[in-house]
């Protein structure tokens, strides 16, 4: 299966693959150094990102690590169908620290074709039960600082990290 975002800009399910096997690996890195999930959970949410990504459902990834509900870092995964100026980086970085009673918040955002029929059909094959949020995702206490992109031909995620 195929998309085409523009007559230039072609990707397929295995170049969605490619970027969320990155993704998922951020995700368990994460879970490793916080404790504040577990790694199979981990796998669970980057099972969901992937299966709503190749569906074409997700627009934005947003995972923040809370102690004692304030905000200590955070990372958001953007998609990018048109990546031909991105550059492919490897997963990881920065190790996320580990805080006394931590969270991990992960919140997705999704793109306009996400309504109420494709839900009731996606909800079935998704691992997490998925609740509507309004947490704050501007960040307001963190700073931006490194960002990586995963790419594959058309398709890609761009990562912004936010730390203290």
């Amino acid at each position: 299966m195929s998309y085409t975002y523009a007559a230039t800009e072609t990707y397929s399910v295995a170049d969605i693959e490619v970027v969320m096997r990155r993704v998922t690996a951020d995700l368990v890195m994460i879970a490793a150094s916080t404790k504040a999930i577990t790694e199979a959970a981990a796998r669970d949410y980057g099972h969901d990102i992937e299966l709503l990504a190749k569906s074409g459902y997700l627009r934005k990834v947003d995972v923040t690590l809370l102690s004692y509900g304030v905000e200590q870092k955070a990372t958001c995964f953007a998609v990018n169908m048109a990546s031909g100026d991105l550059t492919m980086s490897r997963p990881g970085g920065v190790l996320w620290p580990k805080v006394p009673n931590p969270t991990l918040r992960i919140v997705l955002s999704y793109t306009e074709a996400y309504g109420s029929a494709a839900r009731a059909k996606m909800t079935p094959k998704l691992n997490i039960n998925w609740v509507p949020s309004t947490a704050d995702l501007s960040h307001p206490t963190l700073t931006a600082s490194a960002s990586r992109d995963y790419v594959s031909h058309g398709y890609g995620m761009q990562r912004k990290d936010f730390s203290l």
